[in-house]
This record gives structure tokens, sequence and C-alpha cells, in this order.
């Protein structure tokens, strides 16, 4: 799937491996029984993809990391394309770290190439439990990347990207599960929240309508049907019968509410409220969610735990 980009790709790998590879010195972590030499900062400078992953990696690795994300909020790691410097960012970390299941569809060929480099690659895909995955009804031989909307599969995201620090790290190792322990009592009391607020909307109104299908692991997780104009990816575009068919739903359903994504322009969604009033019903917007990103500075949504908090308020409140 990444051949159209092959050269580009290639090219900007390649010019970054020439300026920067020859100089470059990784850190030494050494292991428990013969720790490395402390240096000035010995703490790891991490690279990672998305804003879930680079929020999930300051709180397992504490103090004992660094982290630059790639992908600031509002930002759609389905259509982002690194750039040569971005390259060069993870060229020279200590360990990258990305969500995986195509969720950074255009770069993946990039962390093919960094591996065989000799780079420390932590991908969430494969600490993730395979009967847990979900598949798009159309293309079952594709996984659904959003997994962190479901809280107890992003325990198992946090899980594993534990266990790669401590395989990278090992000296530091027992900072990291203390870590890991603290989160995954966070992220319970977290699940429970979001439970707890689902049920405030009766069964039959329990419609999540967005601009791309997103949701689907937090419909299987807390009891929602969900229901996207856009696949799995934003790479893909709604056509006029895609937004006719489910304006049609909505009026026949009489959903009460509808709601836009901060990573997506809101003009899909703002075509599906005109198609619904053409059809004699309206549905109000109700809202913003927090889709393939995290929330910005000041918008009380900075962290995974209070941007899950700021969906499922948003959701509740806009269709109890």
């Amino acid at each position: 799937m990444f051949a159209k980009n092959k050269s580009i790709i290639g090219f900007l790998i390649m010019a970054v491996f020439l300026f920067t590879g020859c100089t470059q010195t990784k850190k030494q972590t050494g292991t428990e029984n013969n720790p490395a030499p402390e240096a000035a900062d010995s703490r790891l400078n991490i690279v990672t993809t998305t804003t879930m992953l680079a929020d999930l990696t300051k709180v397992i690795g504490g103090e004992q990391v660094t982290v630059n994300g790639l992908m600031g909020p509002g930002i759609d790691p389905h259509l982002y394309q690194a750039s040569a410097g971005d390259v060069g960012l993870m060229q020279n970390a200590d360990v990258v770290v990305y969500n995986g299941l195509h969720l950074e569809g255009k770069m993946g060929e990039i962390f093919e190439s960094l591996s065989t480099q000799g780079s420390q690659i932590i991908c969430i895909e494969d600490g993730l439990p395979e009967s847990s995955l979900l598949h798009p009804e159309d293309n079952p031989q594709v996984h659904d990347p959003h997994v962190w909307f479901d809280v107890k599969l992003w325990q198992d995201a946090a899980k594993a990207l534990t266990k790669g620090l401590t395989e990278i790290d090992p000296v530091h190792a027992a900072h990291y599960r203390s870590n890991l322990e603290e989160y995954l009592i966070q992220l319970n009391e977290l699940d429970t929240y979001i439970k707890q607020r689902a049920a405030e909307v009766p069964e039959g109104q329990r419609v999540l309508i967005t601009a791309h299908d997103a949701f689907n692991y937090f419909g299987k997780a807390y009891g929602f049907q969900v229901r996207g104009l856009q696949g799995i990816s934003t790479d893909s575009e709604a056509g006029t019968a895609d937004v006719s068919s489910l304006a049609e739903y909505i009026s026949q359903r009489q959903i009460k509410a509808i709601f836009v994504e901060s990573s997506v322009p809101p003009k899909t969604i703002e075509a599906l409220q005109a198609a619904v009033k053409a059809k004699g019903f309206n549905v109000a917007i109700g809202g913003e969610l927090y889709s393939d990103s995290l929330g910005g500075e000041n918008s009380g949504a900075e962290t995974y735990i209070l941007t899950c908090k700021a969906n499922i308020d948003t959701i509740v409140d806009a269709l109890k």
C-alpha cells in the first residue's frame, strides 16, 4: 500500500541517514547486572507518532524518558506524511513508538527502514491480542486501528509499551512496571466512569454517528451502535449515496445528535445534517469528539484519560 510513495520516502530516509548516520551514537542502557555509565542525561530519547502514544509513553516512562511526539493535537494520523526532519528525529532517537495496524498508513516503509538500520522500535500492535481486534465489515483482511477507544484494550497497549521499555532499558524496569501498575488502576477507574455515564442513555438511543468509523471499539465496549460516513481511514471519502443513506437512517430512527471530530474537517457532518433536514427531520450537531488525537493545550482533554472523559460526557449529554 506504500508503493506510490516509495521513491519519495526512500529518498527522505537515504538523505537523513547520509547526513546523520555516521555521527549518531545510541545511548547505552546496560543491563540490571551491568549498568552503563551514567551520562549527563541518562533518560531515553523516545519519539512517538500519535498524541495518544506520546501521553502513554510519558506516563509509563516517567522521569526516565524524554518524549517527542511527531503529531500534534488535531492531526490526522491516517493522512500524515513524515518530513525529512521527522525521519531525522526518529533515526536519532533511542526508541521509536508507533501504533501499527496501518494507523500511520503513509509511514510504514519508514518504520521498516529504521528497523533494518538497527533502531529500537516498539510497535503497539505487536502486544495486542488478536482476538480483541476488530475488522471493518467490508474488509476482513484489515484491522481497525482505533484501539484506544476501548479502555481495557488500551491497558494492553500500556502493558506492551512497558514490556518494550523494560527490554530496552532493563536497569529501570522496576520504575516502568511501577508506573504501569499505578496507571492500570487509573484506567480501571476511567472504564467504570465511562460505563456509568453510558448507562444514562436509554439503550435505544445509544447510536453514535461521526465523520469516520473511529469509534467501533468504543461501541463494542460500552454498548453503542456506531455509524460513520467514511471508513476506518479518512483516506477514503464519503459519497453522495453514503450521505443520503445515513440521513435516511437518522431521520427514521429520529436520532437526536451527530458529532464532528477534532481531526476531521466538519464539512461532511454538516452536509449530513443538511441532508437529514431535507428529509423533514432536524438533527443537532452534538459537539466535537476527539477521535485520532488528544485535545490541545487548555482544552481540558490534554491527556488520554481527560480525552476519554470529555468524549463520553459530550456523547451522553447530547443523546440522553
